[in-house]
């Protein structure tokens, strides 16, 4: 009887752009084909445990649609009319045609364009060091980040916090802003163990009624852009009610009777008529982070992604503080530790190559910069020529209308590295097949966790597909760039960079798939200070210090910021004409715009919808899976309504980025967000606009 061969399984690392980076066990058919992907049982923060839509990951590694040749535009540009050419052609006529660029408009003209398609650091950043080289506009990162990070970084001094692990030994765990069911389904894990190990009560803060909150036992469903307002009344109710541990704030905090006084009139009554919650929620939410030592507040991005969100996450994180839950184990906050890598990323981004001194372009205003706005553009001259990875701008930018405007011009010459023809690759002049992670080799790291991942190549690629890597080495070789590391592979680049950073080598790392950089506990609780030079959490926050401490640009006047810890109404604005707020949040089937082109996440997310309040559609006269549109003054979108209860009247959710074209009229939801850039130093804000809904024509 013949016997069949066991299944060959491969160690890999979840490459999107999500916390949790989980540590992946594929099944190998065979050396270009994978079969199931599961999560890896002996990485203590996957726990074997993954999302749906990487579970099911060969329909997109072989997915019938994907790119696997280089092409050039025949047609209009949009119109996604291809030739197929050989590589060598591509790549002789982008280096010609930036060197005409950069002859007759300067190398500024030049703007390489990427971000998390890849959370791989070599072929995710290694575009920098052909930028860096040549002199290209350099690009300001505020499309995630640039509201949440510098928010938490005001109170704490850098950014780090608890090991997540510690959730499971939490007996309270406050999930703020976060849909961890659809967006890093491994904080449910340690939570749900806690809970059932130590009956840990689960509170979860949003804007609606999530999957994640369906799990919690307190639910706080509040009005967008409120989050700070309910933070300074629950603050409020620690004081009123003897609460606040006192002793850990006079040892550890910049605690003093100014900003107590500034608290007295931020009532649970105050709150309540901002946030819509009951003063009973308010007292009740207080009472139970007040009265349980062990309460982790894992805080999320989602309820940063509004004009007010650096402060709203600062105000957020200060209730620990003032509890003196950090002191305890299953205690304290994490909102990232990227801030603790301690990585040497030279090899990759070739800073030592830097030639001048380059603007900076904010890659959230895509759209303003492409369309000539001079504040966008520093007052420089208008950006020329483009070559984008790891992202897609015509689905995922804020204000798409003007976003496509710019893409369309005929005089900017775009180049999109991509894996599948995606909306920007449909307006590019040439488009080059990109191989996927399975495919290449590269190093990972968890923004939610405390482990730096291996990730090699398993399978064969496809087609005449290149890495990104490969492709900047290409370029950079053909515009006469000498320096050794355009002729480096990903391999030695990853080698290089664990060498230079004080790792293991990849030889050691290679064993284990991982490197752990948990810093001891003491450290990650801050129990010898936090990271300030006076060793004290600030509630009253030195925003100039937090842009030294990480180079941000400042986009307001630094006196408009709040002195202390503060609830700052400059979201949108609602009006007579656009009643309503939107907010664009993440569905579980697609990660931005990944996963939107895979039958099962198409199947499971169904068409672009919009949900609405019984009350709001009966007043308006909408039905339940009737076409609507919802429009702004930036543009109109067709969606389906979907009426449920479970959010706030006067508040309108729309899940998931649906391809644009999946739409009625071809407009995707970002075609109502807002390009400009939110205090104190940028950041999109995706879940603040003031919008209309009515049915559709």
């Amino acid at each position: 009887m013949n016997q069949i061969a066991p299944l060959r399984i491969g160690r890999s690392v979840c490459p999107h752009d999500c916390p949790s980076a989980c540590a992946l066990d594929v099944e190998l058919i065979d050396e270009r084909t994978i079969g199931r992907v599961r999560g890896a049982k002996d990485d203590p923060y996957t726990a074997g445990v993954i999302c749906e839509k990487v579970a099911r990951y060969s329909e997109r590694v072989h997915h019938p649609e994907r790119l696997l040749h280089p092409l050039r535009r025949t047609g209009p540009k949009g119109s996604g009319q291809f030739e197929r050419i050989s590589w060598d052609a591509a790549l002789d006529e982008i280096a010609r045609r930036f060197t005409e660029v950069e002859a007759e408009h300067g190398a500024e003209s030049i703007w390489p364009y990427y971000y998390a398609g890849t959370m791989g650091h070599v072929h995710r950043d290694g575009i920098d060091r052909l930028r860096a080289a040549k002199g290209y506009s350099r690009q300001y990162d505020t499309i995630c980040t640039g509201t949440s990070w510098p928010g938490y970084i005001a109170g704490t001094g850098m950014l780090g916090g608890v090991n997540p692990e510690q959730m499971a030994e939490s007996d309270c765990v406050v999930i703020w802003g976060t849909n961890a069911v659809h967006t890093q389904v491994n904080v449910m894990t340690h939570a749900m163990r806690a809970r059932k190990e130590r009956r840990a009560r689960i509170v979860v803060i949003d804007i609606y009624q999530t999957a994640t909150m369906a799990q919690a036992d307190l639910g706080l469903i509040l009005r967008p852009g409120t989050d700070g307002a309910l933070a300074l009344a629950v603050m409020h109710v620690l004081l009123r009610d003897g609460l606040a541990d006192r002793a850990y704030m006079e040892k550890y905090t910049d605690f003093d009777i100014a900003f107590e006084g500034h608290l007295q009139g931020k009532t649970p009554q105050w709150a309540s008529a901002i946030t819509g919650l009951s003063v009973g929620e308010i007292e009740a939410f207080a009472h139970l982070v007040g009265t349980t030592p062990r309460s982790y507040f894992r805080l999320g991005y989602g309820f940063t992604r509004q004009r007010n969100g650096a402060t709203a996450m600062h105000a957020a994180l200060c209730i620990p503080a003032m509890t003196g839950a950090w002191q305890h184990r299953g205690g304290g906050a994490l909102h990232s530790n990227s801030g603790t890598w301690q990585l040497d990323k030279s090899a990759i981004t070739g800073a030592a190559m830097q030639k001048g001194d380059p603007r900076w372009l904010d890659m959230s205003e895509i759209g303003p910069i492409l369309t000539g706005d001079s504040k966008a553009l520093k007052g420089g001259g208008p950006v020329k020529a483009m070559i984008v990875q790891n992202t897609n701008p015509a689905s995922v930018a804020p204000d798409q209308t003007l976003t496509h405007a710019g893409l369309a011009r005929e005089d900017l010459f775009l180049v999109v590295h991509e894996q599948f023809m995606t909306e920007t690759a449909e307006f590019a002049d040439i488009v080059l097949p990109a191989t996927m992670f399975l495919e290449h080799n590269d190093y990972y790291t968890r923004g939610g966790h405390t482990r730096v991942l291996y990730g090699p190549a398993l399978i064969e690629r496809p087609g005449e597909t290149w890495s990104n890597h490969e492709v900047i080495n290409a370029l950079a070789q053909r515009l006469g760039l000498d320096d050794p590391s355009f002729t480096t592979v990903d391999r030695d680049v990853v080698a290089e960079t664990f060498r230079r950073s004080g790792y293991p080598s990849l030889e050691q790392v290679e064993q284990t798939g991982f490197v752990d950089r948990e810093r001891p506990d003491a450290a990650a609780r801050f129990a010898d200070g936090f990271a300030w030079p006076d060793k004290r959490f600030r509630f009253t926050p030195n925003w100039q210090d937090v842009a030294d401490r990480k180079g941000y640009l400042w986009t307001c006047d630094p006196a408009d910021m709040p002195r202390f810890a503060d609830h700052w109404d400059i979201t949108e604005k609602t009006d007579e004409e656009h009643p309503f707020r939107l907010a664009t949040s993440p569905a579980r089937g697609f990660l931005n715009s990944s996963f939107n082109e895979t039958p099962g996440s198409q199947k499971r997310e169904g068409a672009p919808s919009v949900f609405i309040h019984p009350d709001d559609a009966l007043a308006l006269g909408i039905v339940d899976g009737e076409f609507v549109t919802v429009g702004n003054r930036r543009g109109s979108v067709d969606l389906t309504a979907r009426v449920r209860t479970g959010l706030p009247t006067g508040v309108l959710i729309a899940e998931g980025l649906h391809k644009n074209k999946s739409h009625r009229g071809g407009k995707g939801i970002n075609t109502l967000t807002n390009a400009s850039p939110a205090p104190p130093f940028g950041g999109a804000t995706f879940h603040d606009a003031a919008v209309w809904i009515r049915r559709a024509d």
